[in-house]
């Protein structure tokens, strides 16, 4: 039997901003199931890269193949149509409204009030992100709020969810249990995109790593046999 098709692959990749070649003809596949690190130093092509997975910015050349055909990604709404959720670092929550309410915001489909209270107390109980679906936002914690983003890509059943820098507002708890809701995920077939600064967390949850340095790619490694100093040496070369 042949391997299944990469979920998401990048060919040729490159973005330019006045001044700034952003992304220099990056490559960078990820499979199904797999928990995948992009890593880089402030500046190094990240962020705009997983901008152009997600439709928010347009490649100026490259091609973006998904699960083996080739597409483009013309825009957040395109971008979930085809399964790919992302959880931003900076939350863009309505602190005055309930859990229910953000999440109903947040997603395509429209369903009753009560359909979908039920269906975030189903989807948090199983990924272990408990959530009140009543509670108004200014009332939670900051992990409490990123579960609600969280939540709202996997009510829409994502087979690639982008995370960027997600711990970096967690309490060491809090990261244990998103790492737990990862795995289970990554093992039922989700595909995660996984951009951190922090090398350990890296090493204890990813299974490969694309490095990027002045928005090349400059290695493909297994972070579990690196060390946290050799990943940082490539980052910064």
């Amino acid at each position: 039997m042949s391997a299944p098709p990469n979920r998401l692959e990048l060919r040729g990749i490159t973005k330019r901003f006045p001044g700034v070649l952003a992304n220099d003809h990056v490559d960078l596949a990820v499979r199904p199931g797999e928990i995948h690190a992009l890593l880089g130093e402030n500046g190094a092509g990240k962020s705009t890269l997983v901008k152009i997975v997600y439709g928010v910015l347009q490649p100026d050349e490259g091609e973006i193949l998904w699960e083996g055909r080739r597409v483009e990604i013309r825009s957040p709404h395109q971008a979930r149509r085809l399964g790919i959720g992302m959880v931003f670092q900076h939350f863009t929550l309505f602190e005055a409204l309930s859990v229910a309410e953000n999440v109903a915001l947040g997603i395509e489909q429209r369903c009753d009030r009560a359909t979908l209270e039920q269906r975030i107390r189903e989807v948090s109980e199983t990924y272990g992100l408990p959530l009140d679906p009543g509670r108004d936002v200014h009332t939670l914690s900051v992990g409490e709020r990123q579960r609600i983003e969280i939540l709202r890509c996997l009510l829409q059943n994502p087979k690639l969810l982008v995370m960027d820098e997600p711990t970096s507002v967690l309490t060491p708890q809090e990261v244990d249990r998103l790492f737990a809701t990862l795995r289970r995920l990554a093992a039922e077939g989700c595909s995660i995109l996984y951009i951190s600064h922090k090398l350990e967390e890296v090493k204890a949850l990813c299974e490969r790593a694309t490095i990027l340095r002045g928005g090349r790619v400059v290695a493909v490694c297994d972070p579990r046999v690196e060390t946290a100093r050799s990943m940082a040496e490539t980052m910064v070369g």
